[in-house]
């Protein structure tokens, strides 16, 4: 019997003041957490972002020069690879050569128009002067079909001053839109010689290089990619999120890299339609399978606190906790 009663005291039901006590806790906490609901929004799904630049080359060749390591930082204009530049400087010549001999073709031919434009202004003159002369009787037929002949000739000569000869026997117009042609073919050979210099285009870290010297390279293959420092975060919230989501609303940023810091940010922008209608396939609704989904929404939040680059290593991809103040 005595075993008895002390299990039914064990088993006593618990003081009211307790009970009291524990339901005014959890209503606190609940009041918190629906308070903090409708002043703040936050999501998981969200990580550091940044716009990266990859580094390809104009020219092909060979690579023999690399003045870049991996996770080396490098400012603008920083020479980071150099192309073999020997067939490129020899098509320089060929087309520098090219040009210079068309040049030097029309400056003759100018000389010679010139030369035949005097030469047909005299023939004129003396078959206008004969042919007066013939008409009254002052000259023969013979001196007339002369002048005529020397007139003549002065055209022909007129007619091929206006043309260059080549070397390969074709006869061709020396015009202002060869010489531009050329110059242009000249230009752009200077171009590629000074393509085979690789530069960095931007501020940043190299990241995923793949260039090596003595490595033969195609236009366009990429050789490495440069991480700008500007990061920015990529927040997808829920649709129902954004009722009073804005530019300019302050946001608390916690990157789990750093989970004891909290960085100042705010949000930027909100994009005009949802991540799977970015999509490169969207979702076609119009079926009758249809099921409703929460879509979410992309949102740009910017730091508004400056960064020391040397305590916080913050790069893209960074899984990022925000909390937006909406109210």
């Amino acid at each position: 019997m005595a075993e008895e009663n002390n299990e039914k005291e064990t088993k006593k039901p618990l003081d009211k003041k307790v009970v009291i006590g524990i339901l005014i806790i959890i209503a606190v906490f609940a009041g918190i957490f629906v308070h903090n609901s409708m002043k703040y929004q936050s999501t998981d799904d969200a990580y550091v972002e940044t716009t990266t630049v990859q580094v390809a080359p104009r020219v092909s060749g060979q690579i023999i020069e690399v003045h870049i390591d991996d996770n080396q930082r490098v400012k603008k204009g920083d020479l980071v690879a150099v192309i073999d530049p020997a067939d490129y400087e020899i098509k320089l010549e060929q087309a520098q050569a090219k040009y210079e001999k068309a040049l030097f073709e029309q400056k003759n031919a100018v000389v010679a128009r010139k030369a035949a434009n005097s030469e047909i202004s005299a023939a004129k003159a003396d078959l206008d002067r004969y042919t007066n002369l013939y008409k009254g009787g002052a000259v023969s037929k013979q001196m007339l079909d002369a002048a005529q002949t020397r007139y003549d000739n002065a055209l022909a000569r007129q007619m091929a001053a206006e043309q260059a000869v080549m070397s390969n026997g074709k006869n061709i117009k020396v015009a202002d839109a060869e010489i531009k042609e050329l110059k242009a073919s000249r230009d752009q050979a200077k171009l590629n010689l000074s393509y085979t210099k690789i530069y960095a285009p931007q501020d940043g870290t190299v990241s995923s290089r793949k260039v090596e010297e003595g490595m033969y390279v195609n236009v366009g293959s990429p050789l490495f990619t440069i991480v700008p420092d500007d990061v920015w975060i990529v927040a997808n919230f829920k649709e129902n999120q954004l009722r009073h989501m804005k530019a300019g609303q302050i946001v608390e940023i916690k990157i789990d890299t750093y989970p004891d810091k909290k960085f100042k940010g705010k949000i930027d922008s909100i994009q005009r339609s949802s991540g799977a209608k970015s999509s490169m396939f969207p979702p076609e609704n119009a079926v009758g399978s249809f099921v409703k989904i929460v879509q979410r929404i992309p949102v740009k939040i910017v730091f508004d606190e400056p960064i020391d680059k040397n305590i916080y290593n913050i790069v893209p991809g960074m899984s990022v906790v925000p909390k937006v103040k909406v109210k």
